[in-house]
This record gives C-alpha cells, sequence and structure tokens, in this order.
C-alpha cells in the first residue's frame, strides 16, 4: 500500500477564548504537517450546540492569523473535504449512527435523566455498560416493534456505543509508546442525541477524522481516556486499515504550585492565558491577551515550542522555518509543562534585540505621537538604537526615552541630593561653556573637548557627568551621556542644562 499524505488538524470548539494550551496544540500539528510535508486542516466542532458563544469562530481564525500559522483547507478556507463546520454535516453523521445501529455496533436508549438518576442511587458508581445495559430502557431490552412506536411517538432517545467486554485495547502513541485500557472499564458512550439530531464529540470526531483523510491526530493529554474508545469505533466501522496515529501532548501547568494552567492564575499572576484580547460576550468581562500585552508573535510561537517538546541541543531561539527543521514529535516530554511566564517576557526580549532599529522604531512612533510628540521617523530610530535593549517590550521604551524627545520639568529629588553638589551649578555652568565652544557637535567631537577640559580642571569625571545626567534627564538613568547630549543638538543640551542651574542653583 502506498504511504499516506501526512494530514493533521485543528478542530476546536467555539465556546470562548481559545486557551494558550490550544494554540500549542495547533502549533505543535502544524510544524508535523510542515515537517513531513503534508495538510493542515482547520474544523470547528460545534456539535455542543448550548455552549456555543457568538464571535468564537472569528476570534479563533484572527489568532491563527496574527501568529503566522496557516492552514491548509478548512473552515474559510475551503478544500475537497468539506463542509469543515459539524453543525453542516448532520446527514453524514445520521448515516454512519445508521449503519452502526444496524450492524448491532449501536443500540437505542430511552432512558429518561429521571431514570439514569434512580439507577444510580440504586448501584453504587453506576456505568451504563455490559452488566447494567439489559436492566434498561432500550432497544435490546424492548421489542423493535415497541423502540418503533417509541420513535414514532416523538419520545427523545440516545444513541450508545455497544461496547463488548473482556478485550484489550491498545492505542499506539507517538509519545507514550503503547498504552492499555481493558474494555470493561468503558461504558457505553451516548454517540447521537435524537433531541437536538447531532452526534456526541466521540462520533463526529471519529467520523471526519475518517472522511478528511486525518493520518495523525494530535491532541491534548486530557483527551487519552477516549482514545481508547476511538479506536473501538474505528473498528466497528472496519476503518482499521485508515486509523490515525494519535500522540498526547502533555499539560500546560501552572507557573507555581499543582494543576492546570488556567485563566485564574493569569489574573493573579499577571499574563495572559489567551491569544488574543477576548470579551465576554455574557458578562462583559475583558481578558487581555498576548498580543494587546505586547507580544511578537514570533516570540509567542518560540516560547509555547519549548513548552513539552525539547529540540535535543541547546538552542533556544527559533524562528518558524527553523521549527519546523527540527520538530520531532517523539521528542515530546509525557510529563507537563511548567508555564514560565517570565521565559516568555525573556523571549520577548530576545526578539527586540532581533528586529532591525527601524522595525521597532515603526512600532514604536505611534506611541511617540500618542503623547504629543511630533518627531522624524529617522530621530525615533536614533532613540530606539540606544534603548531597545533595556525594554521587553516595545510599549517600555516611552517611560524610558520620554526625555529624549520632552525636556525635564522636575528634578528627582533622590538623584539631587545624591548627584546635585554644592558646586554643581559653577561646575555646569562652565560645562556650558564649554559645549558652547565645541563645534562638531557629535559624540566623539564633544567627548574630547569636554574630557580634556575635566582632566584640566582637575574635577571628577563622575560628578560632572553625574550632575550633567541629572541636568538633561531630570533623574540619574539613560544611556551615555555624549550619545543623548549628541541627539538633544547643542540648542537643546544648553537649554536644558541653564534651566538646572536656575532651578537647582
Amino acid at each position: 500500500m502506498a504511504e499516506r499524505r501526512v494530514r493533521v488538524r485543528f478542530a476546536p470548539s467555539p465556546t470562548g477564548a481559545l486557551h494558550i494550551g490550544g494554540v500549542r496544540t495547533a502549533l505543535y500539528n502544524y510544524l508535523f504537517a510542515r515537517r513531513h510535508g503534508g495538510d493542515f486542516v482547520f474544523r470547528i466542532e460545534d456539535t455542543d450546540s448550548l455552549r456555543f458563544v457568538p464571535g468564537a469562530e472569528e476570534y479563533i481564525i484572527e489568532s491563527f492569523r496574527w501568529l503566522g500559522l496557516k492552514f491548509d483547507e478548512g473552515v474559510t478556507f475551503g478544500g475537497e473535504h468539506g463542509p469543515y463546520r459539524q453543525s453542516e454535516r448532520r446527514e453524514i453523521y445520521k448515516e454512519y449512527v445508521e449503519k452502526l445501529l444496524a450492524n448491532d455496533k449501536a443500540y437505542i436508549a430511552f432512558d429518561t435523566p429521571e431514570e439514569l438518576e434512580c439507577k444510580r442511587n440504586e448501584i453504587p458508581n453506576f456505568q451504563y455498560d455490559a452488566r447494567t445495559r439489559m436492566q434498561m430502557r432500550n432497544s435490546l431490552t424492548l421489542s423493535k416493534e415497541e423502540t418503533d412506536q417509541l420513535i414514532e411517538d416523538g419520545e427523545q432517545y440516545v444513541v450508545r456505543f455497544k461496547i463488548d467486554p473482556g478485550e484489550e485495547v491498545h492505542v499506539n502513541d507517538m509519545i507514550r509508546g503503547d498504552v492499555m485500557i481493558k474494555s470493561d472499564i468503558l461504558d457505553d458512550k451516548v454517540l447521537y442525541k435524537s433531541a437536538d439530531e447531532l452526534p456526541t464529540y466521540h462520533l463526529a470526531n471519529i467520523v471526519d477524522d475518517h472522511l478528511m483523510e486525518i493520518t495523525h491526530v494530535i491532541r491534548g493529554e486530557e483527551w487519552l481516556p477516549s482514545a481508547p474508545l476511538h479506536v473501538l469505533l474505528y473498528r466497528a466501522f472496519g476503518w482499521e486499515a485508515t486509523m490515525p496515529q494519535f500522540a498526547h501532548l502533555p499539560l500546560l501547568l501552572k507557573p507555581e504550585g499543582k494543576g492546570k494552567l488556567s485563566k485564574r492564575d493569569g489574573d493573579r499572576l499577571g499574563f495572559p492565558v489567551f491569544p488574543l484580547e477576548w470579551k465576554d460576550p455574557k458578562t462583559g468581562e475583558i481578558s487581555t491577551g498576548f498580543r494587546e500585552s505586547g507580544y511578537f508573535p514570533e516570540a509567542v510561537i518560540n516560547f509555547l515550542a519549548l513548552l513539552g517538546w525539547n529540540p535535543g541541543t541547546d538552542q533556544e531561539l527559533f524562528s518558524l522555518d527553523e521549527l519546523v527543521a527540527a520538530f520531532d514529535i517523539t521528542r515530546c516530554s509525557k510529563a507537563g509543562a511548567k508555564f514560565d511566564f517570565q521565559k516568555g517576557i525573556w523571549f520577548n526580549h530576545e526578539y527586540i534585540l532581533r528586529k532591525s532599529d527601524d522595525e521597532i522604531a515603526r512600532l514604536f512612533a505611534p506611541i511617540v505621537a500618542n503623547n504629543g510628540v511630533d518627531e522624524t521617523l529617522e530621530r525615533v530610530t536614533q532613540v530606539v538604537s540606544m534603548m531597545k535593549d533595556r525594554v521587553n517590550f516595545v510599549k517600555e521604551l516611552w517611560p524610558l526615552c520620554s526625555f529624549f524627545f520632552i525636556p525635564p520639568t522636575e528634578y528627582d529629588e533622590k538623584t539631587v541630593k545624591k548627584r546635585w553638589k554644592p558646586d554643581s551649578a559653577k561646575v555646569m555652568s562652565e560645562l556650558a561653556e564649554v559645549l558652547e565652544s565645541v563645534q562638531d557637535f557629535t559624540v566623539e567631537g564633544q567627548e574630547h573637548v569636554v574630557l580634556a577640559w575635566v582632566e584640566q580642571q582637575g574635577y571628577k569625571l563622575g560628578d560632572v557627568m553625574n550632575a550633567f545626567r541629572l541636568a538633561l534627564v531630570g533623574i540619574g538613568k539613560g544611556p551615555g551621556m555624549f550619545d543623548i547630549s549628541a541627539f538633544l543638538g547643542k540648542e537643546e543640551t544648553l537649554k536644558r542644562l541653564h534651566k538646572a542651574i536656575d532651578t537647582l542653583k
């Protein structure tokens, strides 16, 4: 048999914002598909109509657009295996429900919620399975005539999968190896509900994966318990030859303590858990996203890729193409990965350093303009080149760099006490005269003249430079003093010097 083309899918439910754990699952699917020259399919699993949230589908699509992960086919992208939205595939699922019923692989159950609750109270740890199904109200205990009549009368029912006891069900997992579960512990799962004429996740998932020719199912660890059921469903349909290979990814864990990463952890510790900002349509609550927090999409991708996967080298910074080339799913961990959000911040800092001064300046320029400063992009770029290594996010530049554009209106009290000496006003007046005489006001031109004057006068260089910085910046921070004064120019430098002398005395 010819080797099948690799096809993976990401199939979220539109029930709210996309959790960052879901983004990582999608990323690993994308990397696997690209690594093997395959297809990345986008499917929407919206069979649970009660949990549908307006706007969630559009939010998910926009998230991947921002992240730069491109689907080959699916909802909004088209393709030959559509429709890709499960709510549009009702008739397809009904056909496969009928096949299971006709082959005695499933049965119709009429048990009401009250009857099920009664049985749970009667039997400890009740499970609807081979041991209890003959005590219930279903097509196995009712005659065909009774069953047909109940359906004709409009009584609501479900279709349950008929699981035979005494089997060892093996799941060949690419990360966890052979996983074996005995069929005795599985219950007869509901596959279809007449109430909304829609299948449950289990049936829709299997039918879609088969018809869409999915070869590998890469999903979160939380779905591992359902894998044996899915294997049995493939067998029931006679699809063993096209059964996909499974890979169940480790959980993303809290940064501290035990348990799965949640939105509450982000709220408590001050980091996002969603790719984009999300406004809950029911409560109006707004949750921040990585994009709105100032992260670069490349940094988020790089950060997530290494949460649960190890490239086998010390390399930490990867472009998306480099991740594709290095990705080996067998190098995924079985254990959960702690969500070290501080490492995510570190990645963003590294990507600021990687990007050109021009690129960062184009992002910073609107912030400068929003603070009432009309400045050229060339000048903004000069500031960025001096200061970008000091920040983790572009938005942090303004508090550090505002003095380049706006002269200080006050002087930091602690710095004044520490740096403005009794003779500082006199020394700064002299420095102003020296700078007035400098023809070449570049860094080199100033430095040569000023350092010679300091030495000639016998002043302490540190005292002079600290007072000079306070006068120009208003606080003891910033890059080299001659870098600042060269950027400001002679006129602005002297203006600030004289103001500080007059103000501080």
